[in-house]
């Protein structure tokens, strides 16, 4: 069996070896962020930000802020090292210590931001659903909340300049939820995913204010256009605008740079690549035999 063991020790070497050459990355390649360690500092900026009931057990309010301290000081300390690694692996002509400083510090001046959003997006989520008892089991339970926590913090790390981290933090949530929301969507206040398995969310995605979606929804890009040489184009807007007070249904498909007008309604398995004008109700038409 060792034989066994050390000849596809050696193929995988060959393997790797030639991978990195075909990438033009010779020698041992930097290491990327961890998603194990992310998972961690997530979880401790969650605690951070709601510890009376996502922190630990018999926090007492003289405690309350030495642990909010404490917590994000381990957390911020965490994220520097896997903005590091970022840094590193994209090469880019930096002081990376530097950059990296940059970019911590300027997320944690926006966490009292993301905390005040988050409130919105809870509330949101407790006036939307009847079956909402109280504002501490949406936070505590509910799975849209849980994705757009993270998204929040991912968010805002894309735009400082850290995008594989950001991106990492994004597949956490889409992991344990099932809701895929890109980093680089925009996201306005008072944000629910009510149910939200399958919810699919892309980069260029624009979402206002008191937008509702419901399970299996796509915002997605109809076409991807390509240089001249066949790669896709990166980056361009090619996934839909959502106004304020929109609700979309479960299973709505919604594709390309299009519109969806301030206080419409998208009905449930509708596939919508135009643009609706703002008050309106879309649905499928009646089925015949």
């Amino acid at each position: 069996m060792q034989r066994e063991i050390d000849t596809v020790v050696a193929e995988l070497r060959r393997i790797r070896t030639a991978a990195l050459e075909q990438r033009k990355r010779l020698g041992r390649p930097p290491k990327l962020p961890s998603m194990r360690a992310l998972a961690e500092v997530v979880q401790g900026f969650s605690s951070a930000l709601f510890p009376n009931r996502l922190g630990p057990q018999g926090l007492t309010d003289d405690g309350i802020d030495y642990y909010v301290g404490h917590t994000l000081d381990v957390a911020l300390r965490e994220l520097a090292t896997q903005i590091q690694r970022e840094l590193r692996y994209t090469g880019e002509d930096l002081d990376v210590e530097v950059r990296t400083s940059e970019i911590v510090r300027a997320f944690t001046s926006a966490l009292p931001s993301i905390r005040e959003l988050l409130d919105t997006d809870v509330i949101a989520a407790y006036e939307g659903d009847p079956a909402a008892r109280s504002v501490d089991e949406v936070l505590v339970c509910y799975p849209g909340i849980a994705a757009i926590t993270h998204h929040r913090i991912a968010h805002e790390l894309s735009r400082l300049g850290a995008p594989i981290t950001a991106r990492i933090i994004s597949e956490i949530a889409h992991s344990a939820t099932g809701i895929d929301i890109h980093p680089g969507a925009q996201i306005g206040e008072s944000f629910f995913i009510d149910h939200g398995t399958g919810v699919v969310i892309g980069e260029t995605a624009i979402i206002g204010r008191n937008v509702r979606l419901y399970q299996a929804v796509t915002l997605g890009a109809k076409r991807f256009d390509q240089e001249a040489d066949g790669s896709l184009v990166k980056g361009n807007a090619r996934h839909p605008i959502v106004e304020d007070n929109v609700v979309v249904y479960a299973g709505a498909t919604i594709l390309g740079r299009i519109t969806i007008g301030k206080g419409s309604t998208i009905g449930g398995n509708v596939w919508l690549t135009r643009s609706v004008a703002p008050g309106s109700t879309v649905t499928q038409g009646p089925m015949t035999c």
